[in-house]
């Protein structure tokens, strides 16, 4: 048994980690550091499937060892994250000690839970996704409160402080997550720009969002991607 076998599932352990830490950091509601850490965690989520290809030591092990790593990084977190945002902007009256409402940010987490279950079944999404990934909802939903906090838009925050908005996002989240939605890959399978114009297109408009709007970028990304695999899958259909 050589050490190549392990090296996959140990970054994905350690895409677990930097879930563990985003939580605690969610919990105090630092959002910053927990963004960062939900981003580091993606990044290790990338590579333990591109070792266990390159060292040909894929495993069912690894696969679901992968999804319970994405649950709490991808889907716990995120679903935290909401609730805190919708405890500091809930107006709802009290139930004893329990304000409820708030708990409706985990639909997050159940979503993210039904479709990281669905995807090991799932034999379509083996080359593309249908629905959105786990790893750019997160990143849609932690970059919520950064925007808030950076913006200097009194729209942006009259959107972002409102308790009814905020169910509407957690609610959408839950169900484009598991949405019957083709969306295009990122990976580039041949080396030519006649077979990757969708993605070199994708890419540029992403870099130079983020360039100019930086954490806004992040949720506008998240949702040009879908409009554009929308789009895509109309032109396909024609």
């Amino acid at each position: 048994m050589t050490i190549k076998k392990h090296i996959p599932n140990i970054i994905t352990l350690l895409n677990l980690f930097c879930g563990c830490i985003a939580l605690v950091f969610a919990f105090n509601q630092d959002f910053e550091m927990a963004f960062y850490f939900v981003c580091l965690g993606i990044f290790l989520d990338f590579f333990d499937g591109f070792f266990a290809r390159l060292f040909k030591v894929s495993s069912p092990l690894g696969l679901q060892l992968d999804s319970l790593a994405d649950m709490v990084t991808s889907g716990v977190v995120p679903g935290l994250v909401m609730f805190q945002m919708m405890i500091d902007h809930s107006s709802t009256a009290p139930v004893g000690h329990l304000q409820l409402f708030p708990y409706l940010g985990f639909l997050i987490a159940l979503g993210s839970c039904y479709r990281l279950a669905n995807f090991n079944i799932d034999t379509r999404q083996t080359d593309s996704f249908i629905g959105l990934p786990t790893p750019a909802n997160a990143l849609f939903i932690l970059s919520l409160p950064l925007v808030l906090k950076y913006t200097d838009s009194l729209f942006i925050v009259e959107i972002l402080t409102n308790q009814w908005v905020l169910l509407a996002i957690a609610l959408l989240s839950a169900y484009i997550l598991n949405a019957e939605i083709p969306l295009f890959s990122l990976k580039i399978k041949k080396f030519n720009f006649k077979d990757n114009v969708l993605q070199i297109v994708f890419l540029i408009c992403s870099l130079l969002l983020l360039i100019f709007l930086q954490y806004l970028g992040i949720p506008l990304v998240i949702l040009f991607y879908v409009l554009l695999s929308v789009v895509h899958n109309k032109m396909l259909k024609k």
